[in-house]
């Protein structure tokens, strides 16, 4: 499997460059082997901290899903194609091109397209890099008896996990009956070309490692937001659960939430947009705000700039958004946001006239000059509590407890939308689809609303804005809104079928 084989190389060779200086010079051959370096982690933990930090690099890098296209740059890359795909966000211009075939769903069911390549090889990576690790710590069934090793192997559990998840989302239509078969499953980096695996044992997989990762990482302080912690962990089990579905899942849903809201607040109103004077507190661009569960402070030693989902969306950033390709709001959308909800003013009203229905309220560089921020300073955002106050309330709602669903959802919206009551005479699939309607609006432009329309099986409905498809629905399970396996996995694994 050429693609396997070259994520696999490329991945060895950064492994082999996180030793140490001083650990190759004591090695007889120059070369480590993780046999070598599995015996000297277990005396020094942090011998693996590079690997660990190389799978958070390996979210924000360029060219991680193996292309120099400018769509291609990690995890937030990725978070424009499902949201495209989704189409809560428009690709409102054809300038520059980039996203134009995840907006016309050409990409979607032609395996040849770079945007279904990136994502698969970009997942993959991220598995090899975790296994890695695992392989390292002992492998997948072992507890490592030091601290320090058992908090990596927490992270590279939920690091592979992750990974899959988001693979069967975007290569998948639904969890089914757990008999289809998905997508290849790797737990060493020993291994090569697997066949497809069926959805039971992808899920039953991710849900053993999130498990697993939760009670490794108990008692573990990170230094930074880009690190897993216990709390991430729960909340990518929450995801994981909540697209499995069963009253089981759902209930346990509604626990690891719970948690996750004892442990972090929703974003504030002052912090949800710009309203002319609160540049710097305000906004979506600080890992430090205190809602931010995951996500990565990005800083001119990074070098980042027009490749990067701040040079694709932000107005205030030299980007594709700046120079004519502008990413906006669906306006069935925004017309379904309320006027008395204060996050309509995240987004440029229609009849303005210039950057109509742009997100440039939410989403800014704090100097806020068009076009102004070169190379990137601004964070990256991957999870945020208030994922989790609305998921909290739509597991409750899928488990028929209707008053305990409105409760929490008005608990969520209060400072949001001035007037709640209409909430009060919701319930079954209309309390569902406003909980639904709501998880849109709050977390547009998050790479969210994609995997909200997957497990809850809504379609999408295209407002008269877009340049593609204006006015059409399309279920949920329609072809163009799931990637098809990439080219390069289908001629070079022969057992992908088997």
């Amino acid at each position: 499997m050429k693609l396997s084989n070259v994520v696999y190389l490329s991945l060895v060779l950064v492994f082999m460059a996180s030793c140490s200086k001083e650990f190759l010079q004591t090695s007889p051959t120059q070369f480590t082997t993780p046999e070598r370096l599995s015996a000297d982690a277990k005396q020094d933990s942090k011998l693996l901290n590079g690997n660990i930090a190389g799978l958070y690099t390996t979210m924000f890098t360029p060219g991680v899903g193996g292309t120099s296209g400018h769509d291609d740059f990690g995890q937030k890359g990725i978070d424009i194609y499902t949201d495209m795909l989704q189409s809560d966000m428009v690709l409102a211009a054809l300038n520059y091109g980039w996203y134009s075939n995840v907006a016309r769903y050409n990409a979607s069911p032609d395996f040849t397209r770079n945007e279904v390549y990136v994502p698969f090889r970009y997942y993959y990576r991220q598995i090899f890099g975790a296994n890695t690790i695992i392989d390292i710590l002992g492998g997948s069934d072992v507890v490592p008896a030091e601290q320090g090793n058992k908090f990596t192997m927490g992270q590279a559990k939920a690091m592979r996990a992750y990974s899959y998840f988001y693979l069967t989302q975007i290569y998948g239509k639904e969890y089914g009956s757990g008999t289809e078969k998905l997508i290849p499953v790797y737990t060493t980096a020993k291994q090569l070309n697997q066949p497809k695996a069926t959805t039971k044992e992808v899920y039953d997989l991710m849900v053993k490692d999130l498990n697993d990762a939760i009670s490794l990482l108990d008692g573990f302080t990170r230094a930074t937001k880009d690190q897993v912690d216990v709390n991430v962990a729960r909340g990518l089990l929450a995801y994981v659960l909540s697209a499995r579905g069963t009253p089981a899942d759902l209930q346990q849903v509604v626990s690891l939430t719970d948690q996750i809201m004892t442990a972090y607040p929703k974003t504030t109103a002052a912090q949800l947009f710009f309203n002319g004077t609160n540049a710097t507190t305000a906004g979506f661009n600080n890992v430090a705000t205190p809602s931010w569960m995951w996500g990565v402070d990005l800083t001119l030693a990074q070098g980042l700039n027009l490749i990067s989902w701040w040079g694709q969306v932000d107005q205030f950033s030299y980007s594709y958004t700046w120079a004519g390709d502008p990413k906006t709001i669906d306006l069935g959308l925004y017309n379904a946001i309320r006027a008395d909800d204060i996050r309509k003013n995240q987004f440029i009203a229609p009849t303005a006239a210039s950057r109509r229905l742009q997100p440039t309220e939410k989403f800014w560089a704090p100097a806020r000059v068009s076009g102004g921020q070169r190379f990137i300073e601004t964070d990256n955002l991957y999870m945020r509590a208030d994922e989790f106050y609305l998921l909290n309330a739509e597991a409750k709602a899928r488990l028929a407890q209707d008053a305990n669903a409105r409760t929490a959802l008005k608990a969520f919206l209060t400072g949001r939308i001035t007037n709640l009551t209409y909430i009060d005479a919701l319930s079954g699939t209309a309390l569902i689809d406003q909980i639904y309607l709501q998880t849109r609006i709050e977390l547009w432009g998050e790479g969210k609303a994609y995997l909200a329309m997957k497990r809850l099986k809504r379609p999408v409905v295209r407002g008269t804005n877009h340049l593609f498809f204006a006015g059409n629905r399309f279920n949920y399970d329609d072809p163009q809104l799931t990637f098809v396996i990439p080219q390069a996995e289908v001629l070079n694994n022969p057992n992908l079928d088997k």
